[in-house]
């Protein structure tokens, strides 16, 4: 899936976030994320990973440095799937459209199509209660894709899932981004996750952050989760995994 790098959907440029009590979460990072790009952001717990969405997002402003970005319309996928428990799976589905005043004819069909893009349907009149932790960001996401977000920010959002769980989600993320075509930008601890999504993987240093590499991933779209068994696979996984041990230093 070639990427339009001509026209990022994303750019940071020398951002540096420093917090009031002092201290310096990332410092000079640059890069951009396209259209059709899907880049995953790996490194140590504490290096500002996340700092990096609240950014590009709008939630956090930083000390220095710009961003390109249209904030008029980002998807952002938490940790969490931060559900109301009061809320059917299409009424919680719904939630983001209702915050931008569509009207209420169209939000049902809206809120149906990303129901089914993520499997969901049959489960519309569900309360959160009922449903599996895979199932919850399932429904998480499908909010998300209700408004076809140009970016997507991704923030660990597979991490409190089981691994076989976690898979199913990977796959699931890769056909929607295969349909969508937005950018992705996605942070993970599991560099087999970051491997198996991405177009590209960025890694960072401890604190502060700085970005100290870059992966293309050679790997065509789409991808069977045979991949994952790949000879090829195994040898990227590893040349990243020896750059993060470096980055720990």
């Amino acid at each position: 899936m070639a990427a339009n790098t001509t026209a990022p959907t994303l750019s940071f440029q020398n951002i540096s976030m420093q917090f009031p009590d002092g201290t310096q979460a990332i410092a000079d990072v640059s890069f951009d994320v396209a259209k059709g790009e899907f880049v995953t952001v790996v490194g140590p717990s504490g290096c500002g990973k996340s700092t990096l969405l609240k950014i590009a997002s709008g939630l956090l402003n930083q000390t220095s440095g710009q961003v390109e970005v249209d904030r008029s319309n980002i998807g952002y996928v938490f940790q969490d799937a931060t559900l109301f428990p009061w809320r059917t799976v299409k009424r919680n589905v719904e939630l983001l459209l209702e915050l931008h005043n569509t009207p209420k004819a169209d939000r049902g069909n809206m809120a149906q199509r990303a129901i089914d893009l993520v499997g969901l349907n049959g489960f519309e009149n569900h309360y959160p209660k009922s449903l599996s932790g895979g199932m919850k960001m399932r429904a998480s996401l499908a909010r998300t894709l209700t408004l076809k977000p140009p970016l997507l920010l991704f923030d660990e959002p597979f991490g409190a899932v089981d691994e076989i769980t976690r898979e199913h989600l990977n796959e699931e993320t890769l056909k929607l981004f295969q349909q969508e075509r937005f950018a992705g930008l996605f942070i993970t601890h599991s560099i087999s996750e970051a491997v198996f999504l991405s177009t590209r993987v960025l890694v960072m240093s401890a604190r502060p952050g700085r970005i100290v590499a870059s992966f293309d991933v050679p790997f065509d779209y789409p991808r069977s989760p045979e991949l994952r068994f790949d000879p090829a696979f195994a040898e990227l996984a590893g040349h990243i995994n020896q750059s993060l041990r470096g980055a720990h230093a």
